[in-house]
């Protein structure tokens, strides 16, 4: 195998292929000898051995199913509990749910009635009706008659309550979903603004953005994606200012991905992307509720994804790349100065090193003579190229940057000093690097910070190296063309000569 083929399968992406495959003894491919029932069963026996099946309870250990017994007009009914344990709230099942049902042995008639209802008479008595109205105290109750449909529930926080004779189960919803509970941003810290950021749990990210967007236009859609997740995704815009091309177009992309797992908002962000190849992000990040609530006050689409703390903005333009949350809370001239500051910023990060090379190789005549007699002379002692010196450099903080975001974070600040001090001075010493490029290096990393945009500043890097390699790339060019120009001449001259030579 040749180099190109091994750097081929090394850094080229291949886009991820649907494995067809099946979990055993999932809901959907239940032996039909063991459980033919799709749908509830009517008998108690064959709804718990499908739920015995398709949990695997013998060796699950969280999963609980509480088997109990009712009493209604002195008629003894089967009954279990399905929940999931770390879920749910036990305080919720015990007063909601259970006291209710094992407490009241027998239905109270009223005065007026002369005859005790027949339980088997569906007419004048409807069991599930009476367990809904009567029995169960929890506010959301919904009915489901698919098994499918049942453990998706259970599997978010809901119990599922089977009754003998019922052919549906009564889903309650009992979550008590353990979290992370509301803190301040750790990537968008501003002065002036809000100190709240998402959190994990999408009902939390969705409440908060109802806190600040207090209006009844305000929609978010629930889409499920993964066949095995199944994770919970919300689209959310405003009904009256958003584009219905934008909702539709957002919500065909969502639903049209087909694949087995959906884990964060970053890898929804790839899936949902016009081109994979295009380097520039085409969404925006951000972990702020106001600033969420500003992009959709302006007509913008927001996607919050279940166990992810970031929401995704839609359609996104260049300049809401260089924006901040603060802007808002700021004067229009500072909010405009920051900008520019941030453009600048943008500028230097980008094609300071290559400008350093092509200046200093092709173009020496701008700089003043003091500044090229100063390079020069720094450059003296310097063993190597310049490309190598700036590649070392850059490599050099590229690892520093990224050691520092992986250690634990009471080593972080000694990992700066370490690198950015005694390397970079021991590096100068040694005669490996000039110090004028420790400054253009230091400089172009500051000014990376000043991007507000995570996902931004990535595509800015790797396009750093493009022009560095490509400013370079011009001075072989044109060594190569010097060359062949006085070959060339060189040649004219004497064929020239030789013409003109008598015979």
């Amino acid at each position: 195998m040749n180099f190109k083929n091994i750097f081929s399968n090394i850094f080229s992406y291949k886009p991820q292929k649907t494995e067809d495959f099946i979990i055993p003894n999932s809901p959907n491919n239940i032996d039909s000898k063991e459980s033919s029932e799709k749908y509830v069963s009517t008998e108690y026996d064959k709804n718990i051995k499908v739920i015995k099946t398709s949990y695997n309870l013998l060796i699950n250990s969280d999963i609980n199913l509480h088997e109990f017994e009712i009493t209604i007009s002195n008629k003894k009914f089967k009954s279990a509990l399905l929940f999931i344990d770390g879920l749910v709230n036990s305080e919720s099942i015990n007063n909601s749910i259970l006291s209710p049902l094992l407490l009241r042995n027998s239905i109270k008639m009223s005065a007026s009635q002369h005859s005790k209802p027949k339980l088997l008479d569906v007419k004048k008595f409807d069991l599930k009706d009476f367990l809904l109205k009567s029995i169960i105290t929890q506010n959301v109750i919904s009915t489901e008659t698919e098994f499918e449909n049942i453990f998706n529930k259970v599997n978010s926080g809901f119990c599922a309550l089977f009754v003998d004779s019922l052919d549906c189960s009564l889903c309650i919803e009992v979550k008590d979903l353990k979290g992370r509970s509301i803190t301040e941003p750790q990537t968008e810290n501003v002065v002036h603004g809000s100190h709240e950021s998402f959190v994990e749990n999408i009902r939390t990210n969705t409440s908060l953005l109802r806190k600040i967007i207090n209006n009844e236009n305000l929609v978010i859609e629930n889409l499920n994606v993964g066949k095995i997740t199944k994770t919970s995704v919300a689209v959310c815009y405003i009904k009256s200012i958003a584009n219905d091309d934008l909702i539709a177009e957002v919500s065909s992309r969502i639903n049209g991905i087909n694949i087995d797992s959906l884990v964060s908002s970053g890898q929804l962000e790839n899936l949902i992307k016009d081109d994979l190849n295009n380097i520039y992000p085409e969404v925006i990040s951000t972990e702020r509720p106001d600033r969420t609530a500003e992009f959709l006050l302006g007509g913008r689409v927001a996607i919050l994804v279940n166990g992810s703390p970031y929401s995704l903005i839609v359609p996104a333009l260049l300049l809401d790349f260089l924006s901040s949350s603060e802007d808002l809370n700021l004067n229009y001239f500072y909010a405009n100065f920051l900008k520019v500051i941030r453009i600048f910023a943008l500028f230097i990060t980008l094609f300071l090193p290559s400008l350093y090379i092509a200046i200093t190789i092709f173009h020496d005549e701008f700089l003043p003579s003091e500044l090229l007699f100063a390079i020069v002379a720094a450059r003296e002692k310097i063993p190597f190229p310049i490309i190598f010196e700036i590649l070392l450099m850059e490599i050099s903080f590229e690892l520093i940057r990224e050691a520092g975001i992986r250690v634990p974070s009471a080593f972080g600040q000694a990992i700066g000093i370490v690198g950015a001090l005694i390397l970079g001075e021991a590096a100068v010493t040694a005669n490996i690097v000039s110090p004028i490029l420790v400054i253009i290096v230091a400089l172009t990393g500051i000014s990376e910070f000043a991007i507000p945009d995570f996902s931004f500043s990535f595509s800015v890097r790797i396009f750093r190296f493009i022009y560095i390699i490509l400013s370079y790339i011009c001075r072989i060019i044109w060594n190569c063309s010097r060359i062949l120009y006085t070959s060339m001449l060189h040649f004219n001259n004497k064929f020239f000569w030789c013409s003109n030579t008598p015979l």
